[in-house]
């Protein structure tokens, strides 16, 4: 099959959502269908037209930017030429460009698919409040055009009111998660240039330095933590400076997280690849997810580093919740609540291997090639029932 993805940002743009959409166009490259990705050029270095690992990138153009989202007059025509030379579109949602391309799916008879993420919201002010309205309306309509949608858990799908709205469409499909294979050499180093005081515990905190995942529930949680394990470390691994639309919560936080800094009980570790990534997860005790609202809906992180035996903590938000809860390897704590935080890390430490599960069941069910063949599976259904034949 070709198949075409959209996505707003893709690599090497950092979230969960671009690290699913690059783990699902590989794997499906990989079963030998021809995969292209539509995506923004939200970088000035980055090439308009590039293949990675097989599979083709196309980035256009962006004239400007209204907080996170992007302005791309030339997408349309753009969008309008691979739609035909593709047998099947498969968009990845939050998007504003997603109902324009689902509508051209549909009148072209080409089987869509949306894969949806999470709730989206904007960071304050008018002009993202304007912003967030203009893309849930889109992504209502992507909705509308589309054939099917996918998402993570049934439990997001229950609270999201987006996705309570078009349930007949829904088809729940886990999320792919893969990391490379790492030698003890290489845990190693990485503790010695991160770590080298060999400060414990060591707790993981992997994500963009955004609004709604929470950091500050961290932070507050902090003195009692460090009031119990004095040699305490947090590892934050992801963007952290200059995120688009972020740059006033982390200058909020930022006299805090100094504080930590100089006395080193925090570090961050900045961006890893999937190599550093897979080094990162062994040094940890905890891995943490405090997130806010429901622009968070999973959290692929927590299942790499429960494929690494690291146990999580996470809010107890709809499908963040549950890798810690269908994995038992964690503990689910109340939304914003720093004590109950503290007083679950302080658990964890205290009986590690309570929270302690087989790791390779786990890493069994979320493999990239098996989610690619979910929906393989999808895409020739939808294809046979609209009598087209497959490529």
């Amino acid at each position: 099959m070709r198949i075409l993805t959209g996505i707003t940002y893709y690599r090497p743009h950092t979230s969960g959502l671009t690290i699913y959409a690059e783990r699902l166009a590989k794997a499906l490259v990989q079963r030998g269908h021809q995969v292209t990705v539509l995506t923004s050029h939200y970088e000035q270095d980055l090439p308009f037209d590039e293949v990675q690992d097989g599979v083709r990138i196309v980035r256009v153009p962006v004239m400007f930017r209204i907080s996170k989202g992007v302005i791309m007059p030339t997408f349309g025509a753009v969008a309008s030429k691979l739609v035909m030379e593709h047998d099947v579109i498969q968009l990845h949602l939050p998007q504003f460009d997603a109902a324009g391309v689902a509508l051209r799916g549909r009148m072209l008879r080409k089987p869509t698919v949306l894969t949806y993420h999470c709730d989206l919201r904007m960071p304050p002010g008018l002009l993202s409040l304007a912003a967030n309205k203009a893309v849930l309306m889109m992504n209502e309509l992507a909705a509308k055009f589309t054939h099917r949608i996918v998402t993570y858990t049934q439990d997001y799908a229950d609270h999201s009111p987006y996705l309570a709205r078009h349930m007949d469409k829904l088809r729940i499909i886990p999320p792919p998660v893969v990391l490379p294979e790492t030698t003890l050499a290489a845990i190693e180093e990485f503790q010695s240039l991160h770590n080298p005081q060999q400060r414990k515990p060591v707790i993981g905190m992997a994500a963009r330095f955004a609004t709604e995942k929470g950091v500050e529930v961290l932070l507050k949680a902090m003195p009692r933590l460090i009031e119990s394990y004095p040699n305490l470390q947090v590892q934050f691994a992801g963007p952290y400076e200059n995120i688009i639309g972020e740059e006033h919560y982390f200058d909020r936080l930022a006299p805090m997280i100094c504080q930590y800094q100089e006395s080193g009980h925090w570090r961050f570790v900045g961006v890893l690849d999937p190599q550093q990534m897979a080094n990162y997860y062994p040094n940890l005790d905890v891995l943490v997810m405090p997130s806010l609202n429901s622009t968070e809906a999973f959290g692929l992180v927590q299942i790499e580093a429960m494929m690494n035996g690291v146990p999580s903590v996470a809010s107890n938000l709809p499908g963040v919740r549950q890798p810690a809860m269908r994995h038992e390897m964690g503990r689910v704590i109340p939304i914003g609540d720093s004590t109950a935080l503290a007083v679950a890390l302080l658990d964890i430490f205290a009986d590690p291997a309570a929270y302690r599960r087989d790791p390779v069941q786990i890493a069994q069910r979320y493999i990239p090639d098996q989610i690619a063949m979910e929906y393989e599976k999808m895409f020739s259904e939808m294809l046979a029932g609209l009598g087209q034949a497959e490529n």
